[in-house]
C-alpha cells in the first residue's frame, strides 16, 4: 500500500515516511519518541510507522545508528 488508491493518502506509507524525513531533519530519535512525536501531528498507527520506517530503510534514508537513535542517511 505504497500508494493507496481507496483510503485516505494521510495513510500510505509514502506521506508517513515524508513526515518522518522532515522529523529527522531537525534532530535523533529514539524508536518511540519518534512514534509518539509522529502522533503528535497525525493518528498513525504503530504497523503504518514501522512499515514507513521499513520502506525508509531500503531506500537508504533512514538508519539506527550505534546508539539505538534513528537517523537520517548522509
Amino acid at each position: 500500500m505504497l500508494l493507496p488508491d481507496n483510503i485516505k493518502p494521510e495513510y500510505s506509507i509514502y506521506y508517513v515516511g515524508s513526515i518522518i524525513i522532515e522529523k529527522l531533519k531537525n534532530k535523533t530519535y529514539s524508536l518511540l519518541d519518534l512514534f509518539q512525536s509522529l502522533n503528535e501531528l497525525n493518528d498513525v498507527s504503530f504497523s503504518l510507522y514501522s512499515l514507513a520506517l521499513d520502506w525508509l530503510y531500503l531506500i537508504d534514508m533512514a538508519e539506527i545508528n550505534d546508539s539505538g537513535e534513528i537517523v537520517l542517511c548522509s
